[in-house]
């Protein structure tokens, strides 16, 4: 069970690194010149506004995808 523990969090360590990766280069050249990325900072945008917009059940649903970042 460790084992897998420590895999996923291995997995989710690189994907939040990808993440990053592709928000820098998506602001830098653009969303129109990231064919295989798509617009990511578009849509994270989107993902914050629709939290926002959702009021208490939003920013509970936010704080419980800070947590799991936070324990990875």
């Amino acid at each position: 069970m460790d084992q897998i523990k420590s895999m996923i969090s291995s997995l989710t360590d690189v994907f939040v690194s990808l993440l990053a990766l592709a928000i820098v280069a998506s602001l830098l050249v653009g969303s129109a010149n990231m064919a295989f990325l798509g617009d990511v900072a578009g849509n994270i945008t989107s993902l914050v506004a629709t939290l926002g917009a959702a009021g208490l059940p939003g920013l509970i649903s936010l704080g419980v995808i800070l947590v799991l970042f936070q324990r990875s």
